[in-house]
């Protein structure tokens, strides 16, 4: 398989649907080949996960993507809470080797002081840069970045990228991971983050830019209902 088309999904049991649903996604619109990995707590054996903070299961997981790429080709990371509009090999065709990774530079200040299950929101330095990553698994400076180094580091130093420098962290247009509710709505996006809470859960089921969502949704069950109802 070639490792362009290589994909990280961070999965969080409690929001299943989610991951599932964005994978659905994917697959609609892509063009080219995938290899698609949950980052799934229970399948990372090699990493000891002793952070204490963090809203989901793959909060730290996503840094282990070089290593687990063998420091070697790119690799798209995404939160799992997302749906794809679009052909991810246009994500991929984005790709420069100048750069260790490329990353939506958001900034802004959130509308929300909560998210999905009662868990505070806060405002942040580099706030969602690292919920979608196109990681240049080869770059020198990614090397760094074994199971031991990612345990060692808390959240403000590995999400904020202090391993590099400014100029290694290239910059995707905010279509790419669109923040549902904290952005207006529009036309054209490619992807879509719904950081404050998935569709799946009942007080996001009918919040902006949803509908995509639950499009996606239904691609997924529609064989299912196709052959039991």
């Amino acid at each position: 398989m070639n490792k362009l088309n290589n994909l990280f999904i961070g999965f969080d049991q409690k929001e299943s649907v989610a991951y599932h649903t964005f994978v659905q996604s994917i697959i609609d619109k892509s063009s080219i080949p995938l290899s698609i990995t949950p980052l799934a707590e229970n399948n990372l054996n090699m990493y000891d996960e002793n952070h204490i903070d963090g809203t989901n299961k793959f909060t730290y997981s996503r840094f282990l993507v070089p290593f687990l790429m063998g420091f070697d080709g790119w690799a798209i990371f995404a939160d799992g809470d997302m749906v794809c509009l679009d052909d991810i090999k246009n994500l991929l065709d984005l790709r420069d080797n100048k750069f260790a990774l490329q990353v939506i530079k958001h900034d802004y200040k959130t509308k929300y002081k909560t998210k999905y299950f009662g868990q505070r929101n806060e405002d942040y330095p580099r706030k969602n840069w690292s919920s979608l990553i196109l990681w240049n698994c080869s770059h020198k400076k990614n090397k760094i970045l074994t199971p031991e180094f990612i345990s060692d580091k808390d959240g403000s130093y590995l999400h904020r990228f202090k391993w590099l420098n400014d100029v290694e962290i290239g910059e995707i247009k905010k279509e790419w991971n669109w923040l549902a509710m904290e952005y207006p709505e529009k036309k054209d996006l490619k992807l879509i983050h719904y950081t404050l809470g998935t569709p799946c859960f009942k007080e996001f089921e009918n919040t902006s830019l949803s509908k995509h969502w639950h499009d996606s949704f239904k691609r997924l069950l529609d064989g299912f209902y196709k052959k039991n109802i």
